[in-house]
């Protein structure tokens, strides 16, 4: 029996901020270890633009791999190098709205504490990119297959 779309959009809805968070965990954990540690000065405290992309890019694997199996695992979609393409393409300008916000707080605003940084790039930037992922990733990433029905011959 098929299931109301509407169920089907909050089951998916619901898995994808699951994923979310497991994956806003491993990019507030990957990058407070690499820029704050435990005693507030990690190996990257000078670097954290960088700290920020290898923490999403840790993260945005975390989002894949959640994402294709759980999420969007209903959608019968062939492996195809366009996928992976537009997967990247979509992260980066997600990243570019973490970053964004990030760069914003700590070089305009001049906010570089443990609380700035996770304020600005870790809730504000992720949310904005997790909207962002959720929308792109259900219509381009993840899209569902149309069928094709065969054609008649009269």
């Amino acid at each position: 029996m098929p299931q109301n779309p509407v169920v089907k959009k909050v089951r998916q809805a619901g898995a994808f901020l699951v994923i979310g968070g497991v994956a806003f965990l491993v990019d507030a954990l990957t990058y407070n270890a690499l820029v704050f540690w435990v005693t507030g000065d990690g190996p990257m405290r000078e670097l954290p633009i960088a700290a920020k992309i290898i923490a999403i890019v840790v993260a945005s694997i975390v989002t894949y791999v959640g994402n294709r199996y759980w999420t969007f695992n209903d959608r019968h979609i062939p492996h195809k190098w366009s996928r992976y393409a537009l997967f990247v393409l979509f992260n980066l300008v997600a990243m570019g709205l973490q970053l964004g916000c990030l760069g914003f707080s700590r070089y305009v605003l001049g906010l570089d504490s443990i609380l700035a940084d996770n304020v600005a790039g870790t809730f504000i930037g992720q949310a904005l990119a997790t909207l962002f992922r959720f929308f792109t990733y259900d219509r381009f990433v993840f899209p569902h297959s149309e069928e094709i029905e065969p054609a008649t011959v009269d």
